[in-house]
């Protein structure tokens, strides 16, 4: 039985696509042509659901159609290079049937996961193109993630595929021994899968829901498979710590609604709950790393009851420790906000220079943000005018683009 087409079909066509991408290149062990093969199924699914209406069983169905496809590829392959009983029954075991979905497991996209982060890859080719299988980001989005051009990105996510397929390492399932080590990665792929869900980088929405909700998800099934490990509970819980604000950060027409102007009574106190408890546990191990700290920040944000209840001492210290354990642009940029809360903005002022000549974030629109509300603290109204619509220009994120070019608007007024 069908049911019919309507505006959530393709919506569940986008959050099948990373697990049928799983189940389907877990059982050819072949990512490239496996996902050539699912991008078939989708195209194949975009032509005749509307059409015939949605199968009852959509994933087994997209599965199915990029199963044969794979198939058909498998015996050509075969014909190709004249391997006859060996790999002829291979094919015959691959072949689809209607009991399709037999072998799957149900967190297919979680492998997919560790699948990805193959020993082929560096780190940051394996996040890049984890990152378009699984989190199903456009190179755009992946390129404002890395803080790279988007022509940077896409030839480093067609190397980190070719360089599996040169490598003649398996594209297989992990064994628990690969998964320890690849554990690292994961965690940052989903990292930046919430962090594009919840402050979307490009487009008309601030949020993108699917995507945070499907890492917060990835997350707790990291944490079920590695449950005494305190970087996948400090991550889950800064997931939900953020997550718990994500109501009151746009108005009634999704105009962005900074920390300081939020209705904290919108907050979601069942998971800052669930967020501290993960967090304190994850802290009790003893080993403090880069997510258990960030959780640690949000926390603090969290429990303060109104703005000026912000333990900022605190946070500062939080951001000192963070330079030490994971030093990057963007702490950097956090930790100069931190102190200029608590010494004033000139320290903040101050401390954004040695960002200037990062070429990681000299020209992000964070930086000029940042500034020009520094500036706008500090009474320079003119400068920050100048920066907030410099930030503006520079941001690919429409609600982010109206809300600094509304602040430049309000202190032109003054």
């Amino acid at each position: 039985m069908t049911k019919p087409w309507d505006v959530t079909s393709e919506h569940l066509l986008r959050e099948l696509a990373p697990q049928v991408l799983g189940a389907v290149a877990r059982r050819f062990r072949d990512f490239s042509s496996a996902e050539d093969a699912v991008q078939e199924a989708m195209i194949a699914a975009f032509t005749q659901w509307p059409r015939e209406g949605v199968p009852e069983n959509p994933r087994g169905w997209l599965i199915q159609v990029a199963s044969r496809r794979m198939t058909d590829l498998v015996r050509s392959e075969i014909a190709r290079r004249q391997r006859e009983t060996t790999v002829a029954r291979d094919v015959e075991i691959m072949e689809p049937s209607v009991d399709i979905e037999s072998d799957m497991d149900p967190d297919d996209t979680l492998i997919l996961l560790f699948m990805c982060c193959h020993p082929a890859l560096t780190s940051s080719s394996a996040i890049a193109m984890t990152l378009r299988a699984v989190g199903g980001l456009t190179t755009t989005e992946i390129a404002n993630a890395f803080l790279v051009p988007e022509a940077t990105m896409a030839q480093r996510i067609s190397r980190a595929k070719q360089s599996i397929k040169t490598s003649g390492v398996p594209f297989r399932l992990p064994s628990a021994h690969e998964r320890a080590e690849r554990l690292p990665v994961v965690l940052h792929v989903l990292y930046l899968i919430f962090n594009e869900g919840y402050a979307s980088s490009i487009g008309a929405h601030l949020q993108r829901l699917d995507l945070a909700r499907e890492a917060i998800r990835l997350t707790r099934c990291a944490k079920a498979l590695l449950p005494g490990d305190a970087e996948v509970a400090g991550l889950l819980a800064l997931m939900l710590l953020t997550d718990a604000r994500r109501a009151a950060r746009t108005g009634p027409h999704e105009e962005l609604i900074p920390l300081n102007k939020q209705d904290r009574t919108l907050w979601d106190r069942t998971e800052i709950s669930e967020g501290i408890e993960h967090l304190t546990a994850a802290l009790s191990k003893g080993s403090v790393g880069l997510y258990q700290l960030q959780a640690a920040v949000a926390a603090v944000h969290d429990e303060a009851a109104r703005t000026e209840d912000t333990d900022w001492p605190q946070i500062l210290a939080l951001y000192e420790l963070l330079k030490r354990v994971s030093p990057s642009p963007m702490v950097t940029l956090n930790h100069a906000i931190a102190a200029a809360m608590v010494h004033g903005p000139s320290k903040g002022l101050e401390l954004l220079e040695t960002l200037d000549t990062d070429d990681r974030l000299a020209g992000h629109y964070r930086l000029d943000a940042v500034r020009a509300h520094l500036l706008e603290m500090v009474g320079d109204c003119e400068s920050a005018i100048k920066h907030y619509r410099i930030a503006a220009s520079r941001t690919t994120s429409i609600p982010e683009q109206n809300y600094l070019m509304t602040q430049a608007a309000r202190l032109a007024e003054k």
